[in-house]
């Protein structure tokens, strides 16, 4: 049966916060638990987007994270400009980075080296919208990682991501593949796993990309709430 995540109202979050504002792009902070863009039904009409259009009426999308990820995203505020962006994920040239915290002890590679997560990624179709890891039908899927650190007390590990691949629920695959769900994770881990953080611990903190207007090297911050 299809499964939703639970603790994740619309209008979870009042407010909107912009990070950066010009004549061609937005770049917003995502609050856990708001969707995206409108989803089915009256009850799901609250999201980024209609928050941002309200505000900024030429505001498009040009990507999305999960209802229950935090963090940066970026909207366009032209047709030409969305093109463009849009463009620029399918090539990998915007480049992102996430922190989680994840369960258990993840090793630290020495000198802070990144290791890859090269695991295939394909619907789940009888327990959709959940994905799954699988060799044969699954679309190649990479996720670079490093450890940042563990917690004894609370047996955890702050991990930064680097998704190379943009699948749906990708970090949130691969991580729980590894045997190290993200503290929170409603679709992903068990009922322990969940019950350890309020919230999904998943946060988009850093966006670096050329600016479709000007040419130049950007780069975006945004430190995670936890």
């Amino acid at each position: 049966m299809p499964q939703s995540e639970p603790g994740c109202a619309p209008g979870a979050a009042d407010g909107l916060q912009c990070l950066h504002e010009d004549s061609h792009l937005l770049v917003l902070a995502k609050p856990p638990g708001l969707l995206c863009v409108p989803g089915r039904g009256p009850d799901k009409q609250d999201c980024l987007s209609g928050r941002a259009q309200a505000q900024w009426p030429d505001a498009l999308v040009v990507h999305r994270l999960d209802q229950a990820t935090s963090g940066l995203v970026l909207m366009a505020r032209s047709a030409q400009v969305q093109r463009s962006l849009g463009r620029a994920f399918e090539l990998r040239q915007v480049h992102k980075r996430y922190l989680a915290v994840v369960a258990g002890a993840l090793p630290q590679a020495a000198g802070a080296a990144w290791s890859t997560i090269d695991l295939p990624i394909a619907a789940d179709w009888e327990r959709r919208p959940l994905r799954t890891i699988n060799p044969h039908l699954g679309k190649p899927s990479q996720t670079r990682w490093r450890a940042l650190g563990y917690d004894t007390a609370i047996d955890s590990s702050r991990v930064e991501l680097e998704p190379l691949t943009g699948r749906t629920h990708q970090l949130r695959v691969h991580l729980a593949a590894l045997g190290h769900p993200i503290l929170g994770d409603a679709l992903y881990g068990d009922g322990c796993v969940q019950a350890r953080a309020p919230r999904l611990l998943l946060h988009a903190q850093w966006l670096a990309f050329e600016h479709p207007g000007t040419g130049q090297w950007v780069e975006f911050t945004l430190p995670a709430p936890f």
